[in-house]
């Protein structure tokens, strides 16, 4: 073991730990002692961690609980996936369906909802349940679920006669409730693109729309204390009028307090048990935090119709922040010294000390490509896992090695490699940075030790694919007077967001101008049908008339124009394919050796055109 299990209130530092060495000590002492909280130093080391401890240990449960990514005091809204990510880590946590959650310092330094107010507002539906659709509209207001024509985002929902259309918080899909009458006949899960059904559930969780009630009572408390809070008459104030109506203004979040009689802290939701480990010296990172949040708060403090909360009433002084962590037995992972000589480190109060790889990076432009790698596992004295960053790199990796005399052993996991006593073996893992085990005389090289001039995307986050260019993808991409295209209805002017309540509650429109002062309202979930106008100067676009027929005539010589040059088209590939040309095959070390000149990192599309251009000249 690498690390022990602590007392209550007790604390011990282990480490360093090179690379990823830190995600196998969190799973091995997860394995032994849990749940725990990783606080890391840094949001970086905390999307790390939650890629890289499941390889080490893929039946942990880590959860990561994500910032808002945005700046305190901000006027804008943190993204709805972020919440719903964020409210499906504290449920998790709430219930101790969790080993591991994993939370930057300046996230944990946040005041949150009371714990209660996420058990109270959390329901769940059963297939064969009865369910009254008046009685779940109201159900859904009070958790603060939005009323769309069209699901596609966490958060919303959609009622069609015996169809319910449900996009619960913190799942990864929206789900289709049928019913009979006023019974749950089926509940199934549904893509939001094609809004195809994909497989059945028997049960459906829903939390609450928002960390926040926007409800009646929500409003109540909202009022009492943002009149408690703040000087002047409140009528005067935007923000106190939204929330009054019902409405939630972007950057609501940072007026989270008023909502409630008293609010949360992080360590409110742990367990008793809850081992803390403290990723790196979280310190400066606080300090820094706070530093940024008071300037912040001086330069937009002055604004009397926006006035803002004072950053003690929203977040965790350092002070306040250790003195939460006290209680819980914590651990302490010392970072490596950037300075340190590359030597191994014994840490007394480590029983396994980690050192830093040496240098093995592939030179393509030598005669012998891979030198540093072969004399490193020629002199090694243990077993080497080489990992690549995914399975099409993984058989690339395997075919160079072969070509150069290093036939490694294929590896399916962390585990297979554990049980083997293959000296050398290659798999798949999403590590960012290998090490040695010195007693332990294992060593893991990551393609970022292999390839370290080659310039690597980290992952990502899951972004939705779109095929067009021109589409919105937030109303943040066009401002008030923009001409925008619909879709069915041509090109009209932006004029900004409008609340209409249609009878189903209020819902928020986008409202299109078109000729002669017409006016076309477009739900914010139909987002998807609007694309920026690229033609003309802005201010003399060509605006279309309502009704008219005029877009679908403009569509239907453009649809014709299109079939003509397709059919050009096809007719030149055709006679291309007729031809026989030269196929050209493929050196992947001289292709990766040219590759490693271009300094920058490729855009989707650029990459995309790479692998079409390569593949057009490898079929000849």
């Amino acid at each position: 073991m690498l690390m022990e299990a602590q007392s209550a209130g007790q604390t011990s530092r282990v480490g360093p730990f090179h690379g990823s060495a830190d995600a196998l000590a969190l799973a091995e002492l997860a394995a032994k002692v849990r749940p725990l909280l990783v606080i890391t130093a840094t949001a970086g080391d905390a999307q790390r961690l939650l890629e890289e401890i499941p390889y080490f240990n893929p039946a942990l449960k880590v959860h990561l609980l994500p910032d808002w990514e945005t700046l305190p005091y901000d006027s804008f809204s943190p993204h709805h996936d972020l919440i719903s990510e964020r409210l499906a880590t504290l449920y998790q946590i709430t219930q101790q369906a969790f080993d591991i959650a994993i939370v930057p310092v300046t996230t944990a330094l946040y005041r949150l909802a009371p714990v209660e107010y996420l058990a109270a507002r959390t329901f769940f539906f059963k297939q064969g349940e009865l369910l009254a659709a008046d009685e779940l509209r109201k159900q859904l207001t009070v958790a603060g679920y939005t009323h769309v024509a069209q699901v596609l985002s966490p958060g919303e929902y959609s009622i069609r006669g015996g169809l319910i259309d449900l996009f619960p918080m913190g799942s990864v899909l929206p789900y289709r409730l049928d019913l009979f009458d006023d019974q749950i006949e089926s509940i199934r899960s549904f893509d939001v693109d094609t809004q195809r059904s994909i497989y059945k559930v028997n049960e459906v969780r829903l939390l609450p729309a928002r960390e926040f009630p926007i409800d009646e009572d929500g409003q109540t408390m909202f009022r009492r204390n943002f009149r408690t809070r703040f000087e002047g008459d409140p009528s005067r104030s935007r923000l106190y009028k939204d929330v009054s109506n019902g409405i939630a203004p972007a950057g609501v979040e940072y007026y989270l307090p008023l909502f409630f009689e008293h609010t949360a802290l992080l360590t409110d939701y742990l367990p008793a048990n809850t081992t803390l480990v403290l990723h790196h010296d979280v310190t400066p990172a606080v300090e820094q935090f706070w530093q940024d949040t008071q300037a912040r708060f001086a330069l937009l403090g002055g604004d009397r119709s926006q006035p803002l909360l004072p950053p003690r009433d929203l977040f965790l002084t350092t002070d306040a922040f250790f003195g939460a962590i006290k209680p819980f037995a914590r651990v302490e992972i010392s970072a490596v010294d950037n300075f340190a000589p590359p030597s191994p480190i014994h840490n007394p109060q480590s029983s396994i000390p980690t050192s830093p790889l040496p240098p093995v990076a592939v030179d393509r432009r030598a005669d012998e490509p891979l030198n540093q790698f072969r004399t490193f596992i020629a002199n090694y004295d243990g077993r080497v896992l080489v990992l690549a960053e995914a399975l099409g790199r993984r058989e690339t990796m395997l075919e160079y090695f072969r070509e150069h005399g290093i036939p490694p052993a294929s590896c399916g996991n962390f585990a297979e490699f554990l049980a083997s006593d293959a000296p050398l073996m290659l798999g798949v893992g999403p590590l960012s940075e290998g090490f040695l085990l010195d007693e332990r005389r294992l060593a893991i090289v990551t393609e970022n030790e292999l390839y370290a001039s080659q310039v690597r995307t980290r992952r990502e986050r899951e972004t939705r694919k779109t095929s067009s260019e021109g589409m919105l993808r937030d109303l943040s991409e066009v401002k008030v007077g923009d001409p925008v295209v619909h879709l069915q209805h041509g090109i009209g002017r932006y004029l900004g967001l409008q609340n209409l309540d249609l009878g189903e509650g209020a819902t928020e429109f986008l409202t299109l101008e078109y000729t002669r002062g017409d006016k076309l309202y477009v739900p914010v979930s139909q987002l998807h049908l609007i694309s920026r106008y690229s033609g003309a100067a802005a201010d003399t676009a060509p605006l279309h008339d309502l009704g008219s027929g005029q877009w679908d005539k403009a569509r239907k010589k453009a649809a014709a124009q299109v079939r003509d040059t397709a059919a050009e088209l096809l007719n030149l590939y055709a006679q291309r394919a007729l031809r026989e040309g030269h196929a050209f095959k493929l050196e992947q070390h001289d292709y990766e050796a040219f590759s490693d000149a271009f300094p920058f990192e490729e855009t989707p599309d650029q990459r995309a055109a790479i692998t079409a251009t390569l593949n057009d000249m490898q079929q000849g």
